[in-house]
């Protein structure tokens, strides 16, 4: 794909996103299942629900856009997802193991955030504010996210893992 504006790259990084979430949505489960403390499976469990709701606000993006989201795949999200089945296959204490899977999820955490953060930036210089305003909002549910993961592993699951 050619790429002669911000308005193409925005649209290339969107699709990128549209991937990484679809991506998210088959690990999630898998997460949850692999939990063992009850406040992170629930964590991963209603996170598996925003992310179903972020993918509709970027189709809602794409509509806006008349693009179509289909047609890229995300190659970070597939690495980071490939560590995180790593992880999901160890045979470790359940503390360890859920520290571990806290640790995955808050790289794909992170990478959203560069993610979205970035794309809102490009919607409000292209002067489509309302995009914009979508994107914060998916933007303030993965750093909320990325909080509360943080919450469980300094509360309960680090020392908890220590033993």
């Amino acid at each position: 794909m050619k790429i002669d504006s911000l308005r193409d790259l925005y649209v290339e990084q969107l699709k990128d996103l549209y991937s990484a979430e679809n991506q998210i949505l088959k690990a999630l489960p898998r997460m949850a299942d692999r939990a063992s403390r009850p406040e992170l499976k629930a964590a991963f469990q209603e996170h598996e629900q925003v992310t179903r709701e972020q993918v509709r606000r970027l189709e809602q993006v794409f509509d806006d856009l008349g693009e179509r989201p289909s047609g890229h795949h995300c190659k970070g999200m597939e690495g980071l997802l490939k560590e995180g089945d790593e992880i999901l296959k160890m045979q470790a204490d359940p503390d360890v193991l859920d520290a571990g899977l806290i640790t995955s999820a808050q790289r794909v955490e992170h990478y959203e955030i560069a993610g979205y953060g970035t794309v809102r930036t490009f919607a409000r210089q292209l002067g489509l504010d309302n995009q914009a305003e979508i994107l914060q909002r998916t933007l303030d549910e993965e750093g909320s996210t990325d909080e509360r993961l943080n919450g469980i592993a300094e509360r309960m699951v680090n020392p908890d893992a220590m033993r």
